[in-house]
C-alpha cells in the first residue's frame, strides 16, 4: 500500500513540474517538499499557480488520470479521510472484481454507485475549490503585510541616511563654531585690550592738553588787555639757548609767567609757543620795539603835582668800588648767558600771540576729543559686531548640538525600526513558504482524489451493458472565473467572481457555485513624503573668493509603497563669491571739458567713471585722484584790461559775497589796500553792466580772551556778532555798486582778532537771501591765521556745498596749506596769493580773482577736498 501511495505522489508531483515548467513567469520550485522563493513572487504570479485555470486543472487531471490504475485509485481512497469512505471502498472492490449483480447493501445498481461517485466528486472538487480560494487569499493578504514590511523598511534606511546627512552636517557645524567661537573671543579680547591702551592713551593726552589749555588761560586772563595786573611792571620777552642740546626756546622776565609758560606740558603746545613767538626774532615787525606795560587796577599812579622843588644840593658820590666779584662774571651773568633780550611787545600785541596760541591748543583737544570719540564709536561697534558674532555662533553651535542629538535619536531608532521590521518580515516569509508548502500538497490530494474517484466511475462505466445508456454520465464544466472591480485601490477591498457554466451535467458531478467573492488590492496604499521646513543657511565657508553655504531639512515622513518620493532634503549654493582682492574698473576718459577760464590761465579737465567697483580688499582711486581726474592748461595769457587802474569786467548774472578781514595786525595801511580791492571787484561788477548781486561783510573779532569766551560761549554769556565778535554786515546783497562803493569808503577799520570762522558763517547766511539760479562766489582776504583752524575748515566746508570759495591771502601772514585745503578746489583756481599786504589794492590781484569767479562757462562745484590730499 505504501509503494502504490508513493507512487501516486510521484506521479502527482510529476505533473507539478511539467506544469510550472510551461509557465515560466510563476516559475515555482518543489525541493523535498519545501516551497522555495515564493515570497520574491509577484502576486499574480503566485495566483496563477494556484488559481490554475481549467485548461490546467484538465491536463493535469488527465496526466494523473493515464499513469493510476484502479489498485493506486482503491489504495489513495483508501487513506482518504472521507465520510462515506467504507461504501467508497466496498465499491472500489465490487469494481474491482467485475460484480455489481450482488449489489452491495445501500445501492441501486449502476444508478447508485454513479450518484455515489458524483456526490464524492463534487465534494472534493468544493474542497479543491476551496482550498484554492483560501490559499489564494492568504497568498495575498500575507504578500501584502510583507509589502507593507519592505516599504517601512525603505522608509526607515531613507530616514537613518537623511538623519546621517543630518548628523555630518551638525558635525560640521560645530566643528566650525568651536574653532569660530574661541577664535573671535580672542580677537576680542585683544581688540578691547587694544582699545583700552589706545583711549587711555588719547585721553591721557586729553588730560594734559586741557591742563594746557587751563594754563593758557590762567596767562591769558593774566595778560588780558582790559583787566588788571599782579602789579606795575615791564615784561620783556626772552630767546634763550640750551646750553645741553643747542636748541632755542622762549621765555619772560616775569617770574608767574613763566612759571605758568613751563606748565605747558604737551609738545604740540611747546612747538605752538615757540612758533607763535619766534617770528619776534626773526626781524617781522608786528612785535619788535614794544614793551608790555600794565597797570593794577588798585595802584593807579598819583597825578603830579606841579610845586617848585627846593634848589637840589650837591651829594657826596658814593664809592663805586664795591663789586663783590671785583670785575669777575657774577652769577647773574652766567645765568643770562646765551639770551638775547629784546623789547617786549605791545599789550595787544602780546595777547594776539598767546590767544593763537590757545587756539592751537584748542583746536588740538578739539581734534582728540573727535579722535576719541571715533575710537570708542569703532570700537564700539568693532565689539558688538564680535559679540553680535560670538553670540550667533554659539547659538549656532547649540543649535547644531540639538539637531546632533536628535539626529543621532532619529538614526537609531529608524535603524531599530528597520531591523525589527525586517525580522517580522522574515516571520511572514517562514509562514508564507510553510502555508505555500500545505497548500501546494493539499492541490495535488484533492486532484489524486478526484483521479481516483473518476478512475473509480470510468470503470463503472465499462460495467455497464452494450447498448445501455444506464452507465454515461457528463460533469458540469464550468467557465474561468471573472473578477469586477475592486471595491478599493488599496489596503483591501472586496471582489465579486462570476463564472459561467460550459456543459451542464448530464448523469455526472453537478456545477460548482457561480459566484464568489474575495479580498483584493490587499497591498498597502501609496504614502507620500512629507519634509520639514529648511533650516537656515550655514556660515559660508570662505569669507571672499568663493565658498558654499549650505541648508538641510528634516523627513517628517518618508516615502513608502509607491508614494511620491521626497524632494531634496539639502541644498548648497555659492557665497561670498567676490575677489578677496579685486581692484575697481575704470571707464575710458571722457571727452576735455571746456576751458575754466578765458584768461589769465585755466585748465582743461577730463575723468574717469567706476564701471564696477571694488570687491573684498581691493582698491579703487578716489574721484580726486590723478588716476581719475587729468588737467591739462589752456587760456595760458594774460587778460586784456583797457584801463590798467581798473580790473577786468564781469558781465555775468552772480551773486558774489566779500569778507573783509579786519584784524589789527594788517593795520590802517594793509586796511586801505583790502577796502581798494574790494571797490576793485564792485568797479569790474559795474563795468560789466550790473548783473551781479554783491554782498560785503568784514570780520575780526575779540582781541582779548575774556571777549574770545564771550563769543565763543565758553562762558555761557549772550554775545552781539557785531559789537562783541566784530563781525559786521556791511551790506546784504544789491547791485547799487555806487552805494558799495560809499560804504567801503566809510568803513573804519575793526582793529581787531580774528575770528574767520564767524565771518564765513556769516555768509552762509547770506546765501538764503540769494538768487537760487545763480551762481555764488566767496571771497575771503585773510591777513594771518584764524584763531581756530578747526572751526574754521568747518565753516568753509559748510559753504563749499553751495558756493565756491576763493581765497586772497597775504602770503607773509596767512597759512597758505590750510588754506589751499579750504578753497573750493582746484585751489589753483580758487587760492589767489598776495606776496605783501601793500600789493592787496592792485588791479591785477582784482582781475586775478575775476578771472576766476567770472569764466565764460561757470565749472560745477567741486565742494569736498580730502585732508591731506592738494592738487
Amino acid at each position: 500500500m505504501a509503494a502504490r501511495l508513493l507512487l501516486a505522489v510521484t506521479v502527482a508531483i510529476g505533473h507539478v513540474h511539467a506544469l510550472l515548467k510551461n509557465n515560466e513567469a510563476s516559475a515555482r520550485l518543489i525541493n523535498d517538499g519545501h516551497l522555495v522563493g515564493g515570497a520574491d513572487m509577484s502576486l499574480e504570479a503566485m495566483e496563477s499557480i494556484f488559481q490554475r485555470s481549467f485548461e490546467q486543472h484538465q491536463a493535469s487531471m488527465d496526466e494523473i488520470s493515464k499513469r493510476m490504475t484502479l489498485d493506486q485509485a482503491i489504495t489513495e481512497l483508501d487513506h482518504r479521510n472521507m465520510t462515506k469512505k467504507a461504501a467508497i471502498s466496498e465499491l472500489a472492490r465490487a469494481v474491482k472484481v467485475r460484480s455489481l449483480r450482488k449489489q452491495p447493501s445501500g445501492y441501486s445498481g449502476i444508478d447508485g454507485a454513479r450518484k455515489l461517485l458524483n456526490d464524492m466528486i463534487y465534494e472534493s472538487m468544493s474542497k479543491y475549490d476551496a482550498e484554492i480560494a483560501k490559499c489564494t487569499e492568504y497568498y495575498s493578504k500575507q504578500c501584502a503585510l510583507m509589502e507593507e514590511c519592505r516599504g517601512e523598511i525603505a522608509a526607515s534606511n531613507y530616514i537613518a541616511a537623511n538623519s546621517r546627512a543630518l548628523i555630518l552636517d551638525s558635525q560640521s557645524t560645530i566643528n566650525k563654531c568651536e574653532v569660530d567661537i574661541p577664535t573671535t573671543k580672542l580677537q576680542l579680547k585683544q581688540h578691547n585690550e587694544k582699545c583700552a591702551h589706545e583711549l587711555k592713551k588719547m585721553n591721557d593726552r586729553l588730560k594734559i592738553v586741557e591742563g594746557d589749555i587751563a594754563v593758557m588761560t590762567t596767562i591769558l586772563e593774566m595778560t588780558d588787555c582790559e583787566k588788571a595786573f599782579f602789579q606795575i611792571q615791564k615784561v620783556k620777552i626772552l630767546k634763550c639757548k640750551d646750553k645741553c642740546n643747542q636748541k632755542s626756546f622762549i621765555s619772560f622776565n616775569h617770574d608767574e609767567l613763566k612759571d605758568k609758560v613751563n606748565a605747558l606740558k604737551d609738545t604740540a603746545a611747546k612747538n605752538l609757543f615757540d612758533t607763535s613767538f619766534n617770528d619776534i626774532f626773526s626781524g617781522i615787525e608786528s612785535l619788535e620795539g614794544y614793551e608790555f606795560i600794565q597797570l593794577n587796577s588798585l595802584q593807579i599812579p598819583n597825578k603830579t603835582e606841579f610845586n617848585n622843588p627846593p634848589v637840589p644840593r650837591t651829594e657826596v658820590p658814593g664809592n663805586p668800588c664795591n663789586d663783590p666779584d671785583a670785575g669777575a662774571p657774577s652769577a647773574a651773568d652766567k645765568r643770562a648767558a646765551k639770551c638775547t633780550i629784546k623789547k617786549s611787545p605791545q599789550c595787544y600785541k602780546l595777547q594776539e600771540r598767546f590767544l593763537h596760541i590757545q587756539g592751537g591748543i584748542m583746536d588740538e583737544r578739539d581734534n582728540l576729543l573727535e579722535q576719541i570719540e571715533s575710537m570708542e564709536g569703532f570700537c564700539d561697534d568693532t565689539k558688538k559686531s564680535m559679540e553680535t558674532s560670538i553670540s550667533n555662533d554659539e547659538d549656532m553651535l547649540e543649535q547644531a548640538q540639538t539637531k546632533l542629538a536628535q539626529a543621532t535619536e532619529k538614526e537609531a531608532n529608524a535603524g531599530e525600526t528597520a531591523r525589527m521590521t525586517n525580522a517580522k518580515h522574515d516571520s511572514l516569509r517562514q509562514d508564507l513558504d510553510k502555508q505555500m508548502k500545505t497548500c501546494s500538497e493539499n492541490y495535488i490530494n484533492f486532484e489524486t482524489e478526484l483521479c481516483a474517484l473518476k478512475k473509480i466511475r470510468g470503470e463503472l462505466y465499462k460495467m455497464k451493458g452494450g447498448g445501455s445508456g444506464a452507465g454515461f454520465f457528463q460533469d458540469c464544466e464550468l467557465g474561468k472565473w471573472e473578477p469586477e472591480d475592486c471595491s478599493k485601490s488599496c489596503k483591501g477591498g472586496v471582489q465579486k467572481l462570476t463564472r459561467s457554466v460550459l456543459t451542464h451535467p448530464d448523469g455526472g458531478t453537478k456545477c460548482l457555485p457561480l459566484e464568489a467573492e474575495k479580498s483584493c488590492q490587499n497591498q498597502p496604499c501609496p504614502v507620500d513624503c512629507v519634509l520639514h521646513a529648511w533650516g537656515g543657511w550655514s556660515k559660508c565657508s570662505a569669507e571672499c573668493g568663493g565658498g558654499v553655504t549650505q541648508r538641510v531639512r528634516d523627513v517628517k515622513l518618508a516615502m513608502k509603497y509607491g508614494g511620491n518620493p521626497c524632494g531634496k532634503t539639502s541644498e548648497s549654493k555659492s557665497c561670498n563669491g567676490h575677489a578677496c582682492e579685486k581692484d575697481c574698473e575704470l571707464s575710458d576718459w571722457t571727452a576735455w571739458s571746456e576751458c575754466s577760464k578765458e584768461c589769465d590761465g585755466g585748465t582743461n579737465k577730463r575723468s574717469k567713471f567706476v564701471t564696477h567697483d571694488a570687491e573684498g580688499a581691493g582698491k579703487c582711486p578716489d574721484q580726486w585722484s590723478v588716476d581719475r581726474l587729468e588737467y591739462r592748461p589752456c587760456a595760458q595769457w594774460p587778460c586784456y584790461v583797457e584801463d590798467p587802474d581798473k580790473a577786468k569786467p564781469c558781465n555775468k548774472t552772480m551773486d558774489v559775497i566779500i569778507l573783509l578781514d579786519g584784524r589789527a595786525g594788517l593795520k590802517k595801511e594793509g586796511w586801505a589796500e583790502e577796502i581798494k580791492a574790494a571797490k576793485l571787484l564792485v568797479g569790474a561788477f559795474e563795468i560789466g553792466k550790473g548783473k551781479a548781486n554783491i554782498a560785503i561783510i568784514s570780520y575780526s573779532g575779540p582781541r582779548t580772551w575774556s571777549g574770545i569766551e564771550k563769543c565763543t560761549a565758553q562762558n555761557g554769556k549772550s554775545a552781539d556778532s557785531e559789537k562783541d565778535c566784530g563781525t559786521h554786515m556791511v551790506s546784504h546783497f544789491t547791485n547799487d555798486y555806487k552805494k558799495l562803493d560809499q560804504l567801503l569808503t566809510g568803513l573804519e577799520f575793526p582793529k581787531g582778532g580774528f575770528l574767520t570762522s564767524l565771518g564765513l558763517m556769516k555768509a552762509k547766511a547770506e546765501l538764503a537771501l540769494g538768487d537760487k539760479d545763480a551762481h555764488t562766489a566767496i571771497v575771503v582776504f585773510s591777513a594771518g591765521p584764524p584763531l581756530s583752524f578747526k572751526k574754521t575748515k568747518e565753516a568753509a566746508r559748510a559753504l563749499r556745498k553751495s558756493a565756491r570759495l576763493l581765497w586772497v591771502p597775504v602770503s607773509k601772514f596767512a597759512p597758505l596749506e590750510p588754506i589751499k585745503k579750504m578753497a573750493t578746489r582746484r585751489w589753483q583756481e580758487n587760492v589767489v596769493v598776495v606776496e605783501n599786504k601793500d600789493e592787496l589794492g592792485f588791479p591785477e590781484i582784482a582781475t586775478h580773482v575775476i578771472a576766476n569767479i567770472c569764466p565764460e562757462v561757470h565749472p560745477e562745484l567741486e565742494m569736498a577736498m580730502p585732508e591731506g590730499a592738494l592738487q
